[in-house]
Order: C-alpha cells, then sequence, then structure tokens
C-alpha cells in the first residue's frame, strides 16, 4: 500500500467511525452538509454571505443555495443587510436555528466523549498530537507559505531531535536501533556539559510552533567548532531551512572566535554533502565502514574561517 492509498483508507476508516455516511448525521435529522452550514452561520467562521460560505466550504453554490432557501423557508435563518455595505445580505442563525443545532452538539459531544474515555490520558495526549501534526502537514492550505523562524532550543526539543533523526535515518536509509543512541548521547552531553557562551542549538520551526529541523554548534577543540544533527523535515525541504542553520551555526563559531568548523556526515546524504561544499567546507577524510545495519562511508568535511 502506498502512501496515497494509505491516506485514502484512513480518510474511509475516519469517516465511518465518525458517522459521516449517515443519512441523518448523528440522528439529527440534518445532512453532514447542512449540519456544517448551520454551524458555520451560527460561528460567522467561513464568512457572512451565502457566497462567503459556499466557496470557503468548497460547495456547489447552486447546491448551497437550494439549501439556504430551505433554512430561510423553516426559519432557521435570516438575511439582513451588511450596516457596513448595504449591497451585501449577511446570513443569521436564528432561535429556531439554534433550537436545530443544540441536539446535534450535544450528540456530537457525548459521541466524541465517549470514544474518549476508551483511551488512557497517554493515549489522549498521543490522539490530540496526532491531529495536530495531520493538521499541519496535510489540511493547513497555507502551510507552504507559512516563514519558518530560528529559535534556540527549549525543553522537549532534545526528545524530537533524537525521535526524528532514529525515524528519518530507518526509514530513508535502513538504519537499525544503534543510530538512536548514538543521537541520544550526543544531545545529553550537549544538554549537561555545554559551555553556554561558546555552543548552541536552534530549531527551525513555523510561527505556530511545530518543529522543522534541528542543528547544534558544539566545541570539537580550542580551534574547531563542530556543527551537529543538522536535520530538516522532508515536508519542509526547499525552503533554504538547511542552509539558514548551517549559516546561523558558522556565524556563532565565527562570532565566538572559533578558527573554523569541523561536521561528521556519510557520503550517501548528497543534499547536505553538497549544502556543506556550496558553504564552504571541503572533505578533508573518507572511511567507509559496516555501522548501524548498513555499508556507511563515513566523511569529514572542515572550513577555516
Amino acid at each position: 500500500m502506498d502512501e496515497i492509498d494509505r491516506i485514502r483508507a484512513f480518510n474511509r476508516a475516519y469517516t465511518k467511525a465518525i458517522g459521516l455516511l449517515d443519512s441523518s448525521f448523528l440522528e439529527s435529522g440534518l445532512s453532514l452538509a447542512e449540519v456544517r452550514l448551520l454551524q458555520d452561520i451560527d460561528s460567522g467562521e467561513s464568512g457572512s454571505t451565502a457566497r462567503e460560505i459556499a466557496s470557503s466550504l468548497r460547495l456547489d453554490e447552486g447546491y448551497a443555495s437550494r439549501l439556504f432557501r430551505r433554512f430561510e423557508a423553516k426559519g432557521w435563518i435570516e438575511r439582513h443587510p451588511d450596516p457596513k455595505d448595504a449591497r451585501r445580505r449577511r446570513l443569521l442563525i436564528t432561535p429556531s436555528g439554534l433550537a436545530q443545532l443544540a441536539p446535534f452538539r450535544a450528540a456530537a459531544r457525548k459521541a466524541v466523549g465517549e470514544r474518549l474515555e476508551e483511551l488512557s490520558s497517554v493515549s489522549r495526549s498521543e490522539l490530540l498530537a496526532a491531529m495536530d501534526k495531520i493538521d499541519q502537514l496535510f489540511l493547513q492550505e497555507d502551510r507552504t507559505t507559512e516563514t519558518p523562524v530560528l529559535r534556540e532550543m527549549t525543553p522537549g526539543d532534545a526528545g524530537w531531535i533524537i525521535q526524528r533523526h532514529a525515524e528519518f535515518y530507518a526509514e530513508q536509509y535502513g538504519f537499525n536501533a544503534d543510530f538512536e543512541p548514538v543521537v541520544a548521547q550526543i544531545l545529553a552531553d550537549f544538554l549537561t556539559n555545554r559551555d553556554r557562551r561558546f555552543e548552541r542549538g536552534w530549531i527551525a520551526a513555523t510561527k505556530g510552533g511545530a518543529r522543522l529541523g534541528s542543528v547544534l554548534c558544539t566545541r570539537h577543540d580550542a580551534e574547531l567548532a563542530k556543527l551537529r544533527v543538522l536535520f530538516v523535515e522532508p515536508t519542509a525541504r526547499g525552503l533554504g531551512l538547511g542552509r539558514a542553520l548551517v549559516s546561523a551555526c558558522m556565524r556563532h563559531a565565527r562570532d565566538t572566535g572559533y578558527k573554523g568548523m569541523t561536521l561528521w556526515t556519510q557520503k550517501s546524504l548528497e543534499a547536505a554533502c553538497a549544502l556543506y561544499a556550496e558553504q564552504g567546507f571541503h572533505c578533508v577524510n573518507e572511511q567507509a565502514e559496516h555501522a548501524f545495519g548498513q555499508h556507511v562511508v563515513n566523511q569529514t568535511w572542515e572550513i577555516r574561517f
């Protein structure tokens, strides 16, 4: 099953689990589209005019117009002139419309609450985190236009760096479980022994807080800083985050008096090696070995300031 099939299978299972295919959504006597239209008219989330609401929900205007007329006939909504623009007709929900929504809202909360009661507190936290991740990566329409920011590391970032390195290198390069403790040791040494004047870590993140990348600048010796755990989420490639993270690391090394920088990587990481070369690094050593369940070619790169 490829990525597309997995997403489609998840959608089918999810829509079945929450009753989206029922002719009467949560026994409200209304279809899903009707319930959603009434809710959005009440909340104003999708705009205030019939056209704005239909466009926001990606509904055919003719279909939405028929539903709006039905709502008006039943006395659930009314059209009022916009005080700021008399040419616009705003849709407003009536007390009768709110009364129609009340049983649905109670039923929806009850249905979700019952499913949550089957989960432990840890599982609930994992569920909400997974929902946030899906929203950030798949549902937000402006996810590719949001400008990420670099920030200092905060509590929880080290665990994320370890997890994502272990997951990514296992998925993309077949690394076994031996790789995770190597990354964990790097982060443990950084957190417990670092000299804050000379060693720093950065996280690339969206303004909403979703982590997209990482890098550390650590001490190698008296003259050289060391770039470590550079990582950029595959979904964030092409935004220049790798270049920004490496540049931040190099700038800090220069500003704190290091005479150059070194790093350890692998020949198979072609995109990263190209980035290092672009920034002025040179490969100074190469050695093949069997590690992490794979045949790898380790490389040491350096740059002098």
